[in-house]
């Protein structure tokens, strides 16, 4: 399955990308979802990013590597793909992607994913698409005009 989400933000792109870093990946938690990030290298090739999803017995290990990164004079992209799932996934490919624009950047979710069976595929597309949309209002109060001095003093 596939999920495409586009985020118009207003800061450059450059500095949105500087701006994915760990208090960002925490400020984009779902609502509702209990998780513990373990480890958080990064948007580096290399840079594995380790989650745990739930609470107790139920908890779930949701670890990630980025595969690929790069920078260029019009955007900016690094690719995660699961290395550790939580039983609901088989597969999983997330490229971020930062596009410079006139008036600053698009943000560019691009998912793909894969459950145990094509019914589950579609069955978790609402439930993954609405994590994913959530982020929107997130990542346009993250990356305001007005927060990119105080974003930069960090």
């Amino acid at each position: 399955m596939k999920i495409l989400l586009k985020t118009e933000v207003e800061q450059d792109y450059r500095t949105v990308y500087k701006g994915f870093d760990r208090d960002l990946f925490l400020a984009l938690k779902p609502p509702l979802l209990p998780l513990e990030l373990k480890r958080f290298d990064g948007s580096k090739s290399g840079d594995e990013v380790h989650i745990r999803l739930g609470k107790g017995f139920l908890s779930q290990d949701w670890n990630a590597k980025i595969v690929e990164d790069k920078l260029t004079d019009e955007e900016v992209y690094f690719i995660d793909e699961g290395i550790k799932l939580p039983f609901f996934l088989k597969n999983w490919r997330h490229k971020h992607r930062i596009i410079r624009t006139e008036t600053g950047a698009t943000i560019i979710d691009d998912i793909e994913y894969k459950t145990p069976t094509l019914l589950t595929d579609y069955l978790m597309y609402p439930v993954m698409w609405l994590q994913f949309a959530a982020r929107k209002p997130v990542y346009r109060k993250y990356f305001r005009k007005e927060t990119r001095e105080v974003r930069r003093e960090k």
